[in-house]
C-alpha cells in the first residue's frame, strides 16, 4: 500500500478524498491542525471504510515540525495538499494570515519533497484564478486574471511556485481547479460542516431548512442570467474526491504529459442560485425561507467549467446529479443536528 500524505485531510474535501484513497487501496496519512475542521471527522472516515487512517495534529506553518514529520515518514510516495485558509471575505480582512498560511506551508512541503525525493504532488486549486471569464465555458487555457482577493491570489501564486519548482526539479504536479463542491458522503458520516456562519450556498440552505439560520439571502436577482441570479458549476464532493485519486494514479504511473498539469473539475453545467434553491425544495420537500437582497461586491455573474480535458486526458467525469448532492447534504445536516 502506497503511503500518501493528505494535508487538511479532516476538512470537507480532504476527508472525502481520504475515503476514496482508502477505497482505492492507498494508505493515507492525515495532517490537520483542526483550525477549520473537527476531530470527529476521523471517526466518520473510519465508519465508512472500516479503517482508521493515521492522523497527526500538526501546524504546517511550523517548519521544524514539518521537517520532523518527514524525518519520521520517509516512505511517503505522494502528497495531496488541501491545507489552506479559504474564506474570501476573511482573506480581505487578514491578508497576512492568508499569505503566511497558504504560501509558507506550501514552500515548507516542497522543500521536504526535494529533501526526500517525493515527486508526486496534487494541489488543491480553484476556479477563482479565472476571475470574471471572457467566455464560457471556461477552459484551462483561459487567462488567469488579477485576483479579487488575497485568497484567490494565494491560489495563483501557489500555482506559480509549483510550476517554477517543477521546471527545475523532478517534481510532478497536477493542479486541480475546483468549481463549487457540494453534497456529502451517501452514508452521512462525513460532509460539509462549516465553523460559524457558512460561506457557501448549500450549507446555508441546509442550515436554514434545519432552523439554524433564520433566512437565506439570495444576493441579487438582476444579473444578466435567465432568472437574474448568479450561475455556478456545482460538483458533488464525492466526484471531486475521486478525481484526486485518478490524478494521483496518473502521476504514480507516469502518464502525465508534462511536469505541471492543470485540470478543471466541474460538471460543465451552470446552475443559478435560484435553481439550486428550487431544486432543494423539490428534492427534500422542505420549504426555504429566502429573500432577494442586494448584490454582493465581487460576485462573478457566471462561472462554469469546460470539462473536456479532465474527461478525455485525465479520464475522469462527474457522475452525480444536483439532486443527489442536495439530498446527501440534507441527510448529513439532519444527522449532525440530531447528534448536537
Amino acid at each position: 500500500m502506497k503511503k500518501i500524505l493528505v494535508t487538511g485531510g479532516l476538512g470537507y474535501i480532504g476527508s472525502h478524498t481520504v475515503v476514496e484513497l482508502q477505497n482505492a487501496g492507498f494508505q493515507p496519512v492525515i495532517i490537520d491542525n483542526l483550525s477549520n475542521s473537527y476531530i470527529g471527522v476521523l471517526e466518520g472516515i473510519t465508519k465508512i471504510t472500516k479503517k482508521s487512517p493515521v492522523f497527526e495534529n500538526l501546524d504546517l506553518r511550523n517548519k521544524a515540525d514539518v521537517s520532523d514529520f518527514f524525518r519520521r515518514n520517509q516512505d511517503i510516495e505522494g502528497i495531496i495538499h488541501f491545507a489552506a485558509s479559504k474564506a474570501v471575505g476573511e482573506s480581505v480582512e487578514k491578508p497576512l494570515l492568508y499569505y503566511e498560511n497558504n504560501l509558507n506551508t506550501l514552500i515548507y512541503l516542497l522543500q521536504e519533497c526535494q529533501a526526500y525525493g517525493i515527486d508526486n504532488f496534487i494541489f488543491s486549486s480553484s476556479c477563482t484564478v479565472y476571475g470574471e471569464p471572457d467566455s464560457l465555458p471556461i477552459t484551462e487555457e483561459a487567462p488567469v486574471k488579477e485576483a479579487t482577493s488575497p485568497y484567490g491570489n494565494t491560489k495563483q501564486i501557489s500555482e506559480e511556485i509549483l510550476r517554477d519548482t517543477c521546471s527545475v526539479s523532478s517534481l510532478k504536479t497536477i493542479a486541480l481547479r475546483y468549481f463549487n463542491p457540494v453534497g456529502a458522503h451517501e452514508s452521512a458520516h462525513i460532509g460539509e460542516l462549516p465553523m460559524g456562519v457558512p460561506q457557501n450556498l448549500v450549507p446555508f440552505i441546509t442550515q436554514t431548512a434545519a432552523g439554524i439560520r433564520e433566512q437565506l439571502s439570495v444576493f441579487g436577482d438582476d444579473y444578466p442570467t435567465e432568472d437574474g441570479s448568479c450561475i455556478r458549476d456545482y460538483i458533488h464532493v464525492v466526484d471531486l474526491a475521486k478525481a484526486h485519486v485518478v490524478a494521483l494514479e496518473r502521476l504514480l504511473s507516469e502518464k502525465n504529459e508534462s511536469n505541471f498539469e492543470v485540470f478543471n473539475l466541474g460538471t460543465g453545467r451552470g446552475s443559478s442560485v435560484l435553481e439550486v434553491v428550487n431544486s432543494f425544495e423539490e428534492t427534500t420537500g422542505e420549504q426555504l425561507n429566502y429573500k432577494i437582497v442586494d448584490r454582493r461586491p465581487g460576485d462573478v455573474i457566471a462561472v462554469y467549467a469546460d470539462t473536456k480535458k479532465a474527461n478525455e486526458v485525465l479520464g475522469w467525469k462527474a457522475k452525480r446529479t444536483m439532486e443527489e448532492a442536495l439530498a446527501s447534504a440534507w441527510k448529513w445536516e439532519q444527522r449532525v443536528r440530531s447528534e448536537s
